[in-house]
């Protein structure tokens, strides 16, 4: 697939700057894939497509404070960090922007103007600007004085709350950019679904920054994605396993709760190889999902075979991203295209704080 068939052409006004209140007065647009036919709604009328049994799933993933400011130790130059994953107790994986910050160069943390007591070392450096940092102790009692939210490079107006860039349900530590399909429920709304009969389960991965990196090879296969820590725990597997018994529906929150569910799903085929005769088949045999933590890889491109996802909640992704190469293999890519050229027409708005997209 040529990466150019992931363009589109998008007016800098449509890119959402700040988040619409109350959460779920987005809009939703819906996409049924049998009929092509869509619908515009409001985000608050999701219910109206999900039936009793169905399970939610929704990355509980946290976005930690990211985003910290240091300066050089040698000679006091100024350094922006940039928080990507956790490698152990003291080493973090990095994106370190300022001038000659080579390895071996010791930097020390900020607190507003001030020095902190944080210092951490360039123990090894990469490609575009990433890094790995060795920490004099761990970063983590330092985050909440020293971090600051990691906005999309998109976003430029001002973020008045922070916690509007994390979900309701946000738990778990360790994102550094937000799995937005969340981003549009409420409270009194997850009640109202769980009322209805609609069961909501979690899953964990934690958001590098390779969501926003553009895809800058000529074809979408020769891109690489980065490696992300994932887990489903044994409470989802058997939520899953039971609606899928039941003949109902699995509606994943988000691209990020798509590759955890279908990273796991395959985790189960290496231990289960599929038969010659299922892998010939066009529809895609379901058997029960295990639970799974670890990394995962996994890059869902059009062609992708989708075992465990029956329907997507998802926002507005950017041209050449990864992201939109995955909405595409779940709902077809013309469907997309037509879909995306219709919410442009329609005013939709795009990205992190935009509106959302229902693909059943």
């Amino acid at each position: 697939m040529k990466t150019s068939d992931l363009d589109y052409a998008l007016p800098e006004e449509l890119i959402a700057q700040v988040p619409v209140e109350p959460r779920d007065e987005s809009r939703l647009l819906v996409l049924h894939r049998e009929t092509g036919m869509l619908e515009h709604r409001a985000f608050r009328d999701i219910g109206t497509y999900l039936k009793a049994g169905d399970t939610l799933v929704a990355n509980e993933s946290r976005v930690i404070p990211a985003r910290m400011f240091a300066c050089k130790e040698s000679s006091g130059g100024q350094v922006e960090v940039l928080l990507l994953r956790k490698l152990d107790d003291l080493r973090w994986r990095a994106l370190v922007g300022g001038a000659r910050t080579r390895e071996g160069t010791r930097i020390r943390f900020l607190d507003g103007d001030e020095p902190s007591a944080l210092i951490a070392d360039v123990a090894e450096t990469g490609e575009r600007g990433e890094r790995t940092l060795l920490f004099s102790e761990p970063v983590e009692g330092y985050l909440e004085a020293l971090g600051h939210t990691p906005l999309p490079p998109y976003i430029h107006a001002p973020l008045r709350d922070p916690e509007r860039y994390q979900t309701i349900y946000a738990r778990t530590p360790g994102s550094a950019a937000a799995p937005t399909a969340g981003l549009h429920f409420t409270p009194d709304l997850l009640l109202s679904l769980r009322d209805a009969g609609t069961r909501l389960a979690y899953v964990t991965l934690h958001v590098g920054l390779d969501t926003f990196r553009p895809i800058t090879e000529s074809t979408v296969e020769g891109h690489q994605i980065h490696r992300e820590w994932c887990r489903v725990d044994t409470p989802t597997v058997e939520q899953i396993n039971r609606s899928k018994v039941m003949g109902r529906s699995i509606v994943a929150v988000g691209t990020t709760s798509v590759r955890v569910l279908e990273t796991a799903a395959r985790h189960g085929l290496l231990q289960v190889p599929e038969t010659p005769e299922a892998a010939t088949t066009e529809s895609c045999p379901w058997r029960p999902l295990s639970p799974f933590e670890g990394f995962t890889d996994l890059y869902i491109t059009p062609g992708f075979r989708f075992r465990i996802v029956d329907a997507l909640i998802t926002n507005f992704h950017l041209p050449r991203s990864s992201l939109l190469a995955l909405v595409m293999a779940f709902a077809g890519e013309q469907f997309i295209r037509d879909a995306y050229a219709e919410a442009i027409r329609e005013r939709y708005r795009f990205f992190s704080f935009g509106d959302a997209m229902l693909i059943l």
